[in-house]
């Protein structure tokens, strides 16, 4: 008997982990949503870590109530904005919140389906408005602030 592939899930293993049934693993691997990125030659498919971590982000928006359908086309909306982005279940954070799924990557998130930039910074906001009123009232903008810089003090001997 050989030993197991600690790099691959098989079908069983992944039920098992993601308390998922078989037929849903088969339907989201016919469909296109996420299937088994290895084959044994037996023609079993097998599980990578990384396909572990899209079917569990993909559960995860099903159960907000997401649609398959909604998921697939998510994903190749957001090949088109991220086209770095090779496996976006696996490679970004996904947040369903209602009709919207934001897909957070280098610190900026997209609205899944339009590619919109959701990242509103208050504190820049409040920065502007201060401007836009100096510059209303006549009065020159104020500088932008200096980055912090520390000194490393040194240590005092008694």
């Amino acid at each position: 008997m050989a030993a197991p592939d600690r790099e691959h899930f098989r079908t069983s293993e992944v039920m098992e982990i993601l308390e998922i049934s078989r037929r849903q693993l088969q339907y989201w691997a016919q469909t296109g949503l996420v299937a088994p990125s290895f084959q044994t030659p037996g023609g079993h498919g097998r599980y990578s870590f990384a396909d572990l971590v899209a079917l569990k982000a993909a559960k995860r928006l099903i159960d907000a109530g997401v649609s398959v359908q909604r998921i697939r086309k998510s994903i190749g909306a957001l090949r088109q904005v991220l086209p770095t982005v090779q496996r976006p279940l696996a490679e970004l954070v996904l947040v369903a919140t209602g009709d919207v799924v934001l897909a957070i990557h280098d610190g900026a998130a997209f609205e899944v389906g339009s590619g919109q930039e959701w990242i509103f910074e208050v504190a820049l906001f409040q920065r502007e408005v201060e401007d836009w009123r100096r510059s209303v009232d006549g009065l020159p903008a104020r500088p932008r602030p200096r980055p912090i810089r520390r000194s490393r003090g040194r240590k005092r001997t008694a």
